[in-house]
């Protein structure tokens, strides 16, 4: 019998809250190679504090993250930055910069101090500018990119960081009908296809449908419903988690969800 597959990233027993709120209580998630989850739920109810606790950028107030079969909180920084990229919802630049010199910053969990990029690393790079459409950009200063490129700068260095897991908060945020599905596109291509994981927040359950395998739902006050899409979606489901009512719609492609 084969060896069972061990999780990439996971949580035990974790417990969020903030103010006395609580937004995730006793949850157990795993997130196995070639899964792409989406993390769904209302404004406010935890999901960018959920993703910042499995990078570990935040103590959960009870219960354990684990990157591989090792405690996330007993890794060095570089460690995790070479396992998990994290996109935050909010590029911040304070000082002026290439495109190319940003999505090389994707490469520096590798380099030692002092290096410099390798002949490997900028080929790299020029990959991923080309696949996402940003290799007439590479030389333009990040500061006078529209809010669409700008999000595809951001990915296109979490893609060049090769982390075996990614933790996308709001990835389609700024972009267009095209560069929305394109991303998806690129990123099933970069990850889900190659064994690797990712856990991203949507605000589209159609997009969410149609590219994750897994989805996690945090309906609030802790609550939380997790599995397979083509189980867990459903437009009973959809309007408990938004307080909306849903009209699902199948077609020849699967199926998609309408505000009613």
């Amino acid at each position: 019998m084969a060896a069972e597959t061990a999780a990439l990233l996971s949580c035990a027993d974790l417990c969020l809250d903030i103010g006395g709120v609580q937004l995730v209580e006793g949850l157990n998630l795993s997130l196995f190679p070639g899964q792409s989850w989406c993390l769904l739920g209302r404004n406010g109810v935890g999901k960018t504090t959920l993703l910042h606790t499995l990078a570990g950028l935040r103590a959960a107030q009870h219960g354990s993250v684990w990157l591989g079969a090792q405690p996330l909180r007993r890794l060095p920084r570089k460690q995790i930055a070479r396992q998990i990229a994290l996109l935050p919802q909010h590029q911040q630049d304070s000082f002026p910069a290439s495109v190319r010199e940003t999505v090389l910053q994707g490469r520096h969990p590798y380099l030692h101090a002092w290096q410099w990029e390798t002949a490997e690393d900028h080929q790299l790079v020029s990959g991923f500018l080309e696949q996402l459409e940003l290799a007439s950009l590479q030389q333009r200063d990040i500061q006078t990119l529209s809010g669409g490129e700008r999000q595809r700068v951001a990915i296109a260095s979490l893609l060049a960081q090769q982390s075996q897991v990614l933790l996308l908060d709001e990835p389609v945020n700024h972009l267009d009908i095209k560069h929305r599905l394109d991303l998806l596109k690129t990123l099933d291509r970069n990850y889900r296809a190659q064994g690797r994981a990712i856990l991203m927040s949507l605000h589209d359950v159609n997009l969410a449908a149609r590219f994750c395998t897994h989805a996690l739902l945090l309906l609030g006050n802790g609550a939380v419903r997790q599995g397979p899409v083509a189980e867990i979606l459903d437009a009973q489901t959809l309007e408990s988690l938004y307080g909306y009512p849903m009209r699902e719609i199948t077609f020849a492609a699967g199926r998609a969800w309408l505000p009613d």
